[in-house]
């Protein structure tokens, strides 16, 4: 089985700054893909931004020029960085990544979400 733990939510001012970490954990031969989603009260859960193995990345509009994803092959992790923050980026952040496990099956796994919530 595979595990994605996410963390560094939180609260933070307008204009703040957050660094969201996904750790990959368990029968891992490789992972293809990692990304970052997020969901709002009352909204549908949307693509923030991804990275594939080979470094290249994309964003949602919104977030582009603000947020950074990059991702630790060897540590099986993928990062978050996200800068000048509005209250409309207060959500649920979901982690996501394609695994490929032992007995090469590649499946998309989802972490259990953190909160971060923007307001002063």
């Amino acid at each position: 089985q595979v595990q994605l733990v996410e963390s560094g939510g939180g609260l933070v001012q307008p204009g703040g700054s957050l660094r969201l970490s996904c750790a990959a954990s368990g029968s891992i031969v490789s992972i293809t893909r990692m990304g970052w989603y997020r969901q709002a009260p009352g909204k549908q859960r949307e693509l923030v931004a991804g990275v594939i193995s080979g470094g290249t990345t994309n964003y949602a509009d919104s977030v582009k020029g603000r947020f950074t994803i990059s991702g630790d092959n060897a540590k099986k992790t993928a990062y978050l960085q996200m800068s000048s923050l509005k209250p409309e980026d207060t959500a649920v952040y979901y982690c996501n990544a394609d695994v490929t496990t032992e007995g090469w099956r590649t499946s998309r796994y989802w972490g259990q979400g953190t909160q971060v919530t923007v307001s002063s």
